[in-house]
C-alpha cells in the first residue's frame, strides 16, 4: 500500500529508548538496534563514537572521553546529542544517497511533557524528517504485539524499557488509562550495583551489573538455582575480586523495583472502567520492551494481579515494529477520511 505522502518504504518508525534505538523501516523491519550510547571528547567536544561502539566505551575511557546516554527515563537529556545521533541512524538505516526525506514516527514515554514531546519532535526534523509523527510507547507495543487497537476493547499493554515502564489499557485506536514510571531495565541494573556494594564490598559497574541481570537475575524463584562469577573491585582492600552469586540471591535485590512495576499496573487496573477490565480479565496482560525479559517478572505479575500474563512474541522490537506500522495506521485513516469527504 502506497501512503499518500509518496514512496510507503520511505516511512521509518523509530524507537528512541533510554537503552537503545531501533529504526522499523517500512517492507524492510527492524533494520537496526543499537546502544543509545555517545562517546564525546571533552576537551574538543567532538563525538567520537555512538551506538555499540560507545557502549563498549562505558567505565573504560580516559579522562577526556566521556560515553553518555543522551535520552534518560526516555526523554531527551542532552538535546544536542540526541539531534546528532539520530542523524546517525536514519543515515546508517536509510543511506545518504537518498533523495526523499524520510517521513518518520517516534515513540515515546505516556508520561513525557508537552516540552518534551516538542524536543523529540525538533531533534527529529532537524535529523532530516519530511514530517514527523509522536506515538506513545504503549500504543506502539499494542500494535508491534499484534494487538488489534482499533476495536472497542480492552487491552492492557505493559512496555518495560531501559528507563521507564509505560502501563496503558487501550481501547479503539488510544490508551483509555495510563501511567508513566521510571522505573525499568535500568534500575534492575542499579539494584544490583547497589546490592553487591552493600552485601560483597564489591564495586561493579553497570555493565557488569547488566550481566548478573541478563544471566542469573530474577524477580521470582527459579526451580533450578542458578550461579555465576562477578568481578569487581574489593572496597575494603582496593584490589580486584571474583565472588560468586547465586540466583536466589538477585531475587533480593530485584524485589523492590520489580514489586514498583507489579504496584503501577495493579494502580491501572484499579482506575480502568469496568467494561475494559472485564475485557482484560479475559484477555490478560501483555508484557513487552527489553525488560520484561526479566525472569519471572511476568509470573510475579501473574501473582499479585490474579491476571494471565504473557511476554510478546518478540519483546525487544515490538515498540520499533509498532512505531513503523503506526504510520500505515495513520495513513489508512486519512485515506477512509478522504474518500468520506
Amino acid at each position: 500500500m502506497f501512503g499518500f505522502f509518496g514512496m510507503s518504504s520511505n516511512d521509518i518508525g523509530i524507537d528512541l529508548g533510554t537503552a537503545s534505538i531501533l529504526v522499523y523501516i517500512k517492507g524492510k523491519g527492524v533494520v537496526l538496534k543499537e546502544p543509545s550510547v555517545v562517546a564525546i571528547d571533552r576537551d574538543s567536544n567532538r563525538i567520537l563514537a555512538i551506538g555499540e561502539e560507545a557502549r563498549l566505551m562505558i567505565g573504560r575511557t580516559p579522562g577526556n572521553i566521556i560515553a553518555i546516554r543522551p535520552l534518560r527515563h526516555g526523554v531527551i537529556s542532552d538535546y544536542t546529542v540526541t539531534e546528532k545521533m539520530l542523524k546517525y541512524f536514519v543515515n546508517k538505516a536509510v543511506g545518504k544517497k537518498t533523495l526523499l526525506r524520510p517521513r518518520i514516527a517516534v515513540c515515546i514515554p505516556s508520561g513525557a511533557t508537552e516540552v518534551e514531546r516538542k524536543a523529540v519532535e525538533d531533534a527529529t526534523y532537524l535529523a532530516g524528517a519530511k514530517e514527523v509523527s509522536i506515538i506513545e510507547e504503549p500504543v506502539a507495543a499494542a500494535i508491534g504485539a499484534g494487538i488489534d487497537i482499533s476495536k472497542a476493547c480492552g487491552n492492557m499493554i505493559v512496555d518495560i524499557g531501559g528507563g521507564t515502564t509505560d502501563i496503558a489499557v487501550i481501547s479503539l485506536g488510544g490508551p483509555v488509562v495510563s501511567t508513566s514510571i521510571k522505573v525499568a531495565g535500568d534500575d534492575f541494573d542499579e539494584a544490583l550495583v547497589r546490592h553487591m556494594r552493600k552485601k560483597h564490598n564489591l564495586l561493579i559497574g553497570e555493565r557488569t551489573g547488566e550481566d548478573i541481570k541478563i544471566q542469573i537475575g530474577g524477580a521470582y524463584r527459579r526451580p533450578e538455582a542458578l550461579t555465576m562469577e562477578v568481578r569487581g573491585r574489593n572496597l575494603v582492600t582496593g584490589l580486584p575480586k571474583t565472588i560468586v552469586v547465586t540466583s536466589d540471591e538477585t531475587l533480593e535485590a530485584l524485589q523492590e523495583p520489580a514489586m514498583q512495576i507489579v504496584d503501577a499496573v495493579h494502580n491501572v487496573l484499579e482506575r480502568t472502567p469496568p467494561e475494559l477490565a472485564a475485557d482484560i480479565y479475559d484477555r490478560g496482560i501483555v508484557f513487552t520492551g527489553g525488560g520484561s525479559l526479566l525472569y519471572g517478572l511476568d509470573q510475579l505479575c501473574q501473582e499479585k494481579t490474579g491476571i494471565n500474563t504473557v511476554i510478546a512474541d518478540a519483546p525487544l522490537t515490538a515498540v520499533a515494529i509498532g512505531t513503523g506500522k503506526f504510520i500505515e495506521f495513520q495513513n489508512g485513516d486519512s485515506q477512509e477520511a478522504r474518500r468520506e469527504f
